[in-house]
């Protein structure tokens, strides 16, 4: 079982980041938070990096369901959703399979939430 679903598109990378937030958005997710690793690569180690952004996606009421059933389950969340140009012009997304990254937490309540959110994310993957 792969840890992520991917989908390499054309486009131009800030357009895609908007695109990738709106589809998102229609799955009840929200971006909690944004990492520019390019410009954290750049101001750290002062090195060159292509675009490359990780967004903390969060859909609230699953994660409340996943805390009520975990309440360690919070070290795995938000979803993260990377967005990185791989040439001019060719964007990758992908997202984390929160099946795969729940297999260690022997948990039945919170495999039933990995599922229900692993459609929605691969959902926004198939959508762009």
């Amino acid at each position: 079982m792969k840890y992520y679903f991917n989908k390499t598109i054309q486009g131009e990378f800030e357009q895609v980041i908007d695109k990738v937030t709106k589809e998102l958005e229609k799955e009840g997710f929200g971006v909690l938070t944004e990492i520019n690793v390019t410009e954290t690569l750049k101001k750290k180690l002062d090195v060159d990096f292509r675009n490359y952004r990780i967004l903390g996606a969060c859909n609230a009421p699953y994660a409340h369901k996943a805390l009520k059933a975990e309440d360690k389950i919070g070290t795995m969340l938000p979803c993260n959703v990377i967005v990185q140009e791989k040439n001019p012009g060719e964007i990758e997304v992908a997202a984390v399979n929160p099946i795969a990254s729940m297999q260690a937490v022997e948990n039945d309540a919170l495999n039933e939430v990995a599922k229900e959110i692993q459609g929605k994310l691969e959902k926004v993957i198939s959508s762009l």
